[in-house]
């Protein structure tokens, strides 16, 4: 298994709607302050500080960050990996009975959950820590949320979409062409075209959709210049970069740099 887990710190101060975030892994998030808003055209869910909520890989939401009444939005993310969470259901076959969240829930992050989470934060943090603590940490978490009545599907197989992602998510600025692609699964650059074609995907696509998540993440993790975000996600234009990002969140990367 590589890292069992991701934690990521969400904040800014500006109020910020992004259009269909598809979660990728299955994730846990803890509003510090501010409110996070999950839209959908059947209604929505409004998840104040203080407040948990736990999205499944694959839900797509229209997210709304703001910042409202703290003034400044800050949301703690872990996100777990498949391998992880498969790990769990062996682990705890209790749980098996228990339907998978769907869509999304929401908890309230009392003492028990507080001190968990962060616990399982500071070891996937700290360089120190071993990849078993990381993995009892990340474990414990999923545990606490399952005695609570939210456990996360079984992952299945990974879909061909999925596994590109995956493969060229660790460095979105290289220069991945279909051949260094399809080699790095041993296929032939025809089959990975037919396979992702068969899920309605292509390769420029899956990069371009990595790119882009990659580069919101920043945005809203880190003080890096729009510039340098956009470097390290493939873009050598800004004005390119800008107009993706634009298009496709519905906002420009400049509005969370005020």
């Amino acid at each position: 298994m590589g890292e069992p887990a991701l934690s990521l710190q969400i904040a800014t101060t500006v109020h910020h709607r992004i259009h269909t975030v598809t979660v990728r892994m299955d994730s846990v998030g803890w509003v510090v302050s501010g409110t996070k808003h999950l839209v959908a055209p059947g209604g929505g869910h409004r998840y104040p500080s203080g407040r948990v909520f736990v999205l499944p890989r694959g839900a797509q939401w229209e997210v709304v960050n703001d910042p409202a009444p703290q003034g400044r939005y800050v949301a703690r993310l872990l996100c777990f990996a498949p391998e992880l969470v498969a790990q769990f259901h062996r682990q705890f076959g209790q749980f098996a009975a228990v339907a998978p969240v769907q869509g999304c829930a929401g908890i309230a992050a009392d003492a028990a959950f507080e001190d968990s989470y962060m616990r399982a934060v500071a070891a996937l943090e700290s360089d120190g820590s071993s990849q078993a603590l990381r993995e009892h940490r990340a474990l414990e978490v999923l545990l606490l949320l399952a005695e609570s009545g939210i456990v996360f599907a079984p992952p299945g197989e990974l879909g061909w979409a999925e596994r590109v992602r995956r493969l060229v998510g660790p460095s979105p600025q290289a220069d991945w062409t279909l051949d260094r692609i399809a080699a790095a699964f041993a296929i032939s650059p025809s089959t990975l075209q037919r396979r992702l074609a068969h899920e309605g995907d292509t390769v420029s696509q899956c990069l371009r959709d990595v790119r882009l998540e990659t580069a919101l993440v920043l945005l809203q993790s880190s003080t890096l210049q729009v510039s340098e975000i956009a470097g390290r996600c493939g873009y050598e234009s800004h004005s390119r970069f800008s107009a993706a990002f634009r298009e496709r969140f519905g906002f420009s990367p400049s509005q969370l740099r005020p």
